[in-house]
């Protein structure tokens, strides 16, 4: 089995002639196309609507792709706040998410009236004091001990530091109620990368009874369920894509066993995704450097673990296509490294590829979420330029390359150091 890039060699040393490498490129029809699917997976659902979680991508014209494909945004500090209001984000069509909380971040939610999800009981008191408690507010939600699909474990709630126990959901929108609060969400985060098709059904469940169950504890009207994000990406060949048809079949049999009936009857569905929707459709463009033969075989790229984090610090499968050798027999074991001076900085560890040149240009596959967004300066590493390949077939920059005189700029208060 095999996976392939969205460029091929031709389209890729043609953009280089203008862009040198490392660079992100995203694919403008993949983003639309995976939102069209998944608002017509959702939408027997009135009030739908997709939060794009801003973290995973944040580059303003790709979240403008998504702001015309009708997302919302998800957003989880006061910079990301930032860039929804310079785009147009306001009210209800953002989502603010965050976790141990500054003031400053709830002052400017409020200001946006964004829709506050509440992580913790502490927040509702600290809220009311930084931007006041508004009619309508959302609860994270922690039903503790292990997330189970049948038989199998997928996650281990009870250890993850977001949210609010069963009891303080009851308390709290109690406590939200006396202070003037009239609808609420309820919202939960419990697996990550999940290609499982049963885990937003599943987890759908889990929340519409808890909605149900907060319904009659409290009388409190709840407006919609946010399932959050966690659908994952096939990163590698051999493992199946998610189908979010079949996904939006299962959370709508949940709703009409468990909702429909009830005496909430109707509620609004939300999502965060950000991974599966940015995620395979974005990747790295490397060129090779050098070759090193010692005790493995060695292919040095002039990209690193500062472009790309997740194959150094969580031992993620990327895949690696050897562009213009698609078809070419993967014959050889190699570790393909960056320059960073640490011994994780590798993208792959004995990966088969087919025979690998100087100056070859490597794609690594599904960047397109926290990728360049978990980039860093170390070593002095400069992050790289995104780039969009449009629907048009023509290539635009949406961010450009980082320059020395970017990585020196947080000392102009001081004549300490001179750059050119």
């Amino acid at each position: 089995m095999s996976k392939n890039a969205f460029i091929t060699k031709e389209q890729a040393e043609a953009i280089c002639k203008e862009f040198p490498t490392p660079f992100h490129i995203y694919s403008e029809d993949g983003i639309r196309n995976v939102i069209r699917n998944l608002k017509k997976a959702f939408s027997w659902n009135k009030g739908y609507r997709e939060y794009f979680a801003v973290k995973a991508c944040p580059n303003p014209f790709l979240i403008k792709i998504m702001q015309e494909e009708g997302c919302g945004v998800d957003c989880s500090s006061y910079t990301e706040l930032m860039l929804a209001e310079s785009l147009g984000f306001k009210g209800n069509g953002i989502m603010f998410s965050s976790n141990a909380t500054p003031a400053q971040d709830f002052e400017y939610a409020r200001e946006l009236e964004a829709i506050v999800n509440l992580d913790d009981f502490t927040h509702i008191d600290f809220l009311a004091k930084h931007g006041g408690i508004p009619e309508e507010i959302c609860l994270r939600y922690n039903p503790g001990g292990f997330f189970s699909i049948g038989n199998s474990i997928m996650g281990n709630p009870g250890d993850a530091k977001y949210g609010m126990t069963p009891d303080q959901m009851v308390e709290g929108i109690r406590k939200l109620m006396s202070l003037g609060a009239k609808r609420f969400g309820i919202h939960a985060f419990l697996a990550s990368n999940m290609t499982e098709k049963d885990y937003y059904p599943t987890l759908a469940a889990q929340l519409f009874r808890e909605a149900v169950r907060l319904n009659k504890e409290t009388g409190a009207e709840i407006s919609f369920v946010n399932l959050s994000g966690g659908i994952g990406i096939p990163y590698k060949p051999e493992d199946e894509a998610a189908d979010i048809f079949y996904i939006g079949a299962g959370v709508e049999k949940a709703y009409n066993e468990i909702i429909v009936p009830s005496p909430i009857k109707n509620l609004d569905i939300k999502t965060e995704l950000g991974r599966y929707i940015t995620g395979p459709y974005g990747m790295l463009v490397t060129r090779v450097l050098h070759e090193k033969n010692t005790f493995k075989h060695y292919i040095g790229t002039d990209a690193c673990a500062a472009n790309l984090m997740r194959p150094a610090m969580y031992g993620a499968y990327h895949h690696i296509v050897v562009l213009g050798k698609e078809n070419a027999p993967h014959t050889e074991k190699y570790d393909i490294t960056g320059g960073l001076c640490e011994n994780n900085d590798k993208f792959a560890i004995d990966r088969m590829l087919p025979e690998i040149e100087i100056g070859d240009l490597l794609a690594i596959l599904d960047s397109g979420a926290h990728g360049f967004a978990m980039g860093y300066n170390y070593n002095g590493k400069l992050r790289s330029a995104e780039l969009l390949l449009k629907s048009d077939g023509s290539v635009q920059m949406i961010r450009r390359a980082e320059t020395p005189k970017d990585y020196f700029a947080t000392f102009d208060f001081s004549d300490i150091i001179k750059v050119k």
